[in-house]
């Protein structure tokens, strides 16, 4: 049932704004079982993965949450079947050149963080120039982890904090999350992770440090503004104490 109640809607906008919520981060997991327990193929199961990824933008729009960032491609993610890849790789070419007025309409600013190096040239420059196109939209900001891995981004931070000569005594936490491909980008208040699987999978080890965790057994593809507002009202309900 989509949310069409304007009471609730609002009661979820002061919730956002009550608790600072800034930033929903989110796994989402299921696509393949979404679509295996429907006796459908799996590329069905993620071409309605991007359904739920719009309905969430809009969500997030409606409810004032200025920051989304959603894993939608691992760096452990080439080692599935070769077929399944370039399928991932056309889906995300495609959606993005479907959507691209869309997304200037709406206000949405994109992102892409992940090693960009390894995708196709075609594929890396349609990323590059969908960033520029939106750079100066003022609405949701919305970041893509492709070929994104936590260890990975660590690793390519610290080389780069090498190559740039930085001296031990000025590294902290502030420089170091400078060399992140999050810079810029405020720490999430709350990482959803759909599917029932209880882990991180290296997604944003460094920067959910204190982000509260919310797993839910619905599949990404049933994802919808039902479920990102139940989060929210589930995240007012946490007590957050960062360590004290």
């Amino acid at each position: 049932m989509i949310l069409k109640d304007i009471s609730k809607v609002e009661v979820i906008q002061d919730i956002v704004k009550e608790t600072n919520l800034k930033h929903i981060a989110i796994i989402m997991d299921g696509n393949r079982r979404w679509a295996k327990e429907r006796f459908l193929p799996s590329a069905m199961g993620h071409k309605e993965g991007v359904n739920a990824l719009k309905r969430t933008l809009t969500a997030c729009k409606e409810f004032g949450i200025k920051y989304l960032t959603v894993y939608a491609f691992s760096t452990e993610n080439w080692n599935r079947s070769k077929d399944e890849v370039e399928f991932l790789m056309k889906l995300l070419f495609q959606t993005i050149k479907d959507e691209i007025l869309d997304l200037n309409k709406n206000e949405i600013k994109v992102k892409f963080i992940g090693d960009l190096s390894k995708l196709s040239e075609n594929l890396r420059n349609l990323l590059y120039e969908t960033e520029n196109d939106t750079k100066d939209n003022k609405g949701v900001n919305l970041q893509i982890a492709f070929n994104y891995g936590s260890k990975n981004e660590i690793i390519n931070a610290v080389k780069r904090i090498i190559k740039d000569n930085v001296k031990i005594e000025d590294i902290n936490e502030e420089l170091f999350a400078n060399y992140l491909y999050t810079s810029n980008i405020p720490d999430p208040d709350l990482l959803i992770r759909t599917g029932g699987e209880m882990r991180i999978s290296n997604f944003l080890t460094y920067q959910i440090a204190y982000s509260e965790i919310l797993i839910l057994d619905k599949y990404w593809p049933q994802f919808d503004e039902n479920e990102l507002g139940d989060a929210v009202i589930e995240f007012q309900r946490r007590n957050r104490r960062f360590g004290a």
